[in-house]
């Protein structure tokens, strides 16, 4: 089976472009936003300087915190997840099971279709539990990483990372996927030759 999602029909915008303490002043995630006919999902809703770097993007998409439907989260470190409250009408998804309201339901990531065109992967490496959000769009595979890259130029060897083996597979099985990469603190780049391994 092959990880690409079966569909074509998302679209998605960058809310926000993250950093760290080497690129920018403090740390802030890359939160962006993605859309499947009916399904509004915002990724890695995380630090950054202020609400509005959120909110106000997606308000001038025409969408507030109660239009989102699903959030995803590459993984569960702070700088990543902090502000998912702002969206209390969504669906959580994690590496292991979806949230809502009360009600939490397991379920592997593995392979897990929000629709046709949005598929979760597990990708650990920079945590045990990194998920990737693959999203089919009339331009290619999008992957939303996480920090599997925290920004274009890697870093890398990431001095997180538990196990450098495992963070390399799954950069090779998402680059093997897409066609640009969305990483946790920095801007979208293409897949292909140079990307950090």
């Amino acid at each position: 089976m092959t990880d690409q999602p079966r569909g074509n029909t998302a679209e998605f915008t960058v809310l926000t472009t993250g950093y760290t303490l080497s690129t920018g002043p403090g740390v802030a995630a890359t939160v962006s936003y993605v859309s499947d006919g009916d399904r509004h999902v915002i990724v890695d809703p995380g630090m950054v300087a202020s609400r509005d770097r959120i909110l106000g993007p997606l308000a001038e998409l025409g969408l507030g915190p109660d239009d989102i439907t699903d959030v995803v989260l590459s993984h569960h470190h702070p700088d990543n997840v902090l502000n998912v409250g702002l969206f209390g009408r969504a669906r959580v998804h994690d590496h292991k099971a979806e949230y809502l309201d009360d009600q939490w339901t397991d379920r592997d990531a593995e392979g897990h279709e929000i629709t046709g065109s949005l598929r979760l992967i597990r990708t650990p490496g920079h945590s045990p539990e990194d998920i990737t959000l693959l999203a089919g769009t009339a331009d290619g595979v999008v992957a939303f990483a996480g920090d599997l890259w925290w920004r274009p130029d890697g870093p890398a060897d990431d001095p997180v990372a538990p196990d450098r083996d495992t963070l390399r597979a799954s950069r090779l099985r998402v680059l093997a996927a897409a066609d640009v990469i969305v990483p946790g603190h920095g801007g979208p780049f293409r897949a292909g030759e140079g990307v950090p391994l």
